[in-house]
């Protein structure tokens, strides 16, 4: 069994001016949401979830993008409700929610 059921990267990577990154779109924001949404819902710990930061994870023209482990499953996002179903869906029940999923 891995030490959490589901392990949420989220990319906060910051380039230079002009150059297109996922912290353009206040992904440190929405990390540190997701995280206290998770946090608040008794889902964080051991044999929960864990939301950490990632540095680029090279999809840069996706948008922001967070990716789900186990199931390798890429997301991008727009706003805090996206994250909210994000958690309700996928994290909470098991659903991965197609509409936000970047496909490859």
């Amino acid at each position: 069994m891995s030490h959490y059921k589901y392990h949420v990267f989220f990319c906060t990577n910051q380039r230079a001016a002009g150059e297109a990154c996922c912290n353009q779109y206040n992904a440190t924001e929405i990390r540190d949401y997701a995280k206290a949404k998770i946090k608040e819902l008794g889902l964080s710990g051991q044999g929960g979830i864990r939301v950490n930061s990632a540095g680029c994870l090279g999809r840069c023209e996706s948008g922001p993008v967070i990716v789900v482990y186990p199931e390798e499953v890429w997301y991008t996002y727009v706003d805090r409700q996206d994250i909210d179903e994000i958690i309700s869906e996928h994290l909470q029940h098991g659903r991965i929610v197609s509409r936000l999923v970047i496909s490859d």
